[in-house]
Protein backbone atom coordinates (compact mmCIF):
# COMPACT_ATOMS: atom_id res chain seq x y z
CA UNK A 1 0.00 0.00 0.00
CA UNK A 2 1.31 3.44 -0.95
CA UNK A 3 2.17 5.95 1.77
CA UNK A 4 3.28 9.46 0.99
CA UNK A 5 6.50 10.85 2.38
CA UNK A 6 4.54 13.11 4.71
CA UNK A 7 2.50 10.19 6.11
CA UNK A 8 5.69 8.23 6.72
CA UNK A 9 7.26 11.24 8.42
CA UNK A 10 4.27 11.78 10.72
CA UNK A 11 4.11 8.11 11.69
CA UNK A 12 7.85 8.05 12.40
CA UNK A 13 7.53 11.26 14.45
CA UNK A 14 4.69 9.75 16.50
CA UNK A 15 6.76 6.62 17.17
CA UNK A 16 9.74 8.71 18.30
CA UNK A 17 7.68 11.13 20.42
CA UNK A 18 4.55 9.39 21.74
CA UNK A 19 3.77 12.33 24.07
CA UNK A 20 3.45 14.75 21.14
CA UNK A 21 -0.27 14.21 20.50
CA UNK A 22 -1.18 14.80 24.15
CA UNK A 23 0.90 18.00 24.15
CA UNK A 24 -0.94 19.20 21.04
CA UNK A 25 -4.32 18.55 22.70
CA UNK A 26 -3.20 20.44 25.81
CA UNK A 27 -2.08 23.39 23.68
CA UNK A 28 -5.39 23.46 21.86
CA UNK A 29 -7.30 23.38 25.14
CA UNK A 30 -5.19 26.23 26.47
CA UNK A 31 -5.65 28.50 23.45
CA UNK A 32 -8.97 27.58 21.83
CA UNK A 33 -11.35 25.62 24.04
CA UNK A 34 -13.67 27.79 26.09
CA UNK A 35 -14.36 27.07 29.76
CA UNK A 36 -17.81 25.73 30.57
CA UNK A 37 -20.57 28.24 31.23
CA UNK A 38 -21.46 28.66 34.89
CA UNK A 39 -25.08 27.56 35.36
CA UNK A 40 -25.65 29.88 38.35
CA UNK A 41 -28.00 32.66 37.09
CA UNK A 42 -26.75 35.19 39.66
CA UNK A 43 -23.13 34.79 38.58
CA UNK A 44 -24.07 35.01 34.91
CA UNK A 45 -26.04 38.20 35.56
CA UNK A 46 -23.11 39.64 37.52
CA UNK A 47 -20.73 38.81 34.66
CA UNK A 48 -23.11 40.34 32.11
CA UNK A 49 -23.34 43.58 34.16
CA UNK A 50 -19.55 43.86 34.53
CA UNK A 51 -18.78 43.20 30.88
CA UNK A 52 -16.87 45.96 29.08
CA UNK A 53 -18.54 46.87 25.77
CA UNK A 54 -16.44 46.16 22.72
CA UNK A 55 -16.05 48.75 20.00
CA UNK A 56 -17.19 47.79 16.49
CA UNK A 57 -13.63 47.69 15.17
CA UNK A 58 -11.29 46.80 18.01
CA UNK A 59 -8.03 47.56 16.19
CA UNK A 60 -8.85 51.21 15.50
CA UNK A 61 -9.52 53.25 18.65
CA UNK A 62 -9.10 56.82 17.30
CA UNK A 63 -12.68 57.85 16.53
Amino acid sequence: MYQSDITQFIRQLKRQKPWLEAAQRDGRALLWDKPPVNPDPEERAHARENRVPQTPYVYYQNF
